[in-house]
């Protein structure tokens, strides 16, 4: 799936959008959407496996046991739509065990790194659809139909990806969800568990600094896609815990006083000034289920990994 020059065009006029409404608000932001160019999306693969970063093995935990039990609550012939597909890793886990699937639909941002992992998964799985979706999946987009029926249809959220909406945008999220899948449908969703702080912290300040370049990147992608002077050096990365709403807050803090420039637009940083470029919130079993209630989904079933620090959800209409 290749992007037409007028979508590209876009593309890159509602990444300027968000960029200067984000920089010119009160507390400075930028959509943690737009970490996820080719040079993103590989430096998060590398995040996955890196040793303080217990989620993404907590999650595969979780899959590798109870990828059985989860495709037989999916059935047979279910369409798979999968979220912020990225590497598909953990969805071949799913694959290996789905009954007579209708098709996949892998949605994912980053357009050339979807093209890849989508032709991988075709390659691996012959005789499944596999239907690539470049888009936003915050926002609105087409699901493809599959050339064989449907019996129902099951969005794969895998990720903790949800922990990146605040609440309330979380359950309009879910509500677009309830509104995709339709009666019937489903949802398996990987949420992220409140634990010690100090667990947190190490998982987003890694020793290697993998972390650190993947939140600079975005700065780069600024200054190559919309023509910014961004100077990585003057910036440093920042991620702490923020126990009261139960959330991670990512940053990129400004080490001077600067003026950085976006084209015509000049944007002005004091020292020591932050730009909140992701918030993951974390939430206990209880909490996670009462929100998507509210979103109009219920509870079926709940896994854990063994050490009690992620949770994969399956919740239907």
């Amino acid at each position: 799936m290749v992007l037409h020059a007028q979508e590209t065009e876009t593309a890159v006029a509602g990444f300027r959008e968000d960029v200067l409404h984000g920089l010119t608000a009160t507390q400075k932001e930028i959509p943690c959407k737009y970490f996820y160019d080719r040079r993103g999306s590989a430096l998060f693969e590398r995040i996955c496996v890196l040793p303080e970063y217990y989620l993404t093995r907590a999650e595969l935990s979780i899959m590798h046991q109870q990828a059985p039990e989860m495709a037989a609550l999916l059935g047979r012939r279910c369409l798979l739509i999968e979220y912020g597909s990225g590497s598909s890793s953990k969805t071949r886990l799913l694959l290996d065990y789905l009954i007579d699937p209708a098709a996949y639909v892998p949605v994912d941002i980053s357009s050339e790194y979807l093209q890849g992992s989508a032709a991988e998964i075709a390659s691996s799985y012959p005789r499944l659809e596999v239907l690539p979706v470049a888009a936003d999946f915050t926002g609105d987009f087409e699901v493809p139909r599959p050339s064989r029926r449907e019996s129902r249809r099951v969005v794969y959220f895998p990720g903790s990806t949800i922990g990146n909406l605040h609440p309330s945008d979380a359950q309009h999220f879910l509500e677009r969800v309830v509104a995709t899948v339709g009666a019937h449908g489903g949802l398996l969703i990987g949420v992220d568990i409140k634990k010690d702080p100090a667990i947190l912290h190490a998982a987003y300040n890694d020793r290697a600094g993998v972390t650190r370049m993947f939140n600079l990147n975005l700065l780069a992608r600024i200054n190559r896609e919309l023509g910014a002077d961004f100077r990585l050096e003057r910036f440093r990365h920042s991620a702490v815990y923020n126990q009261k709403k139960g959330r991670i807050e990512m940053s990129l803090v400004s080490e001077a006083t600067q003026t950085v420039h976006i084209g015509e637009a000049a944007i002005e940083f004091g020292k020591g000034e932050s730009i909140l470029t992701e918030c993951s919130y974390k939430y206990t079993v209880g909490e996670f289920t009462r929100l998507a209630a509210s979103a109009g989904l219920r509870a079926a079933r709940t896994w854990m990994d063994a050490e009690r620090l992620f949770s994969v959800h399956y919740l239907t209409c």
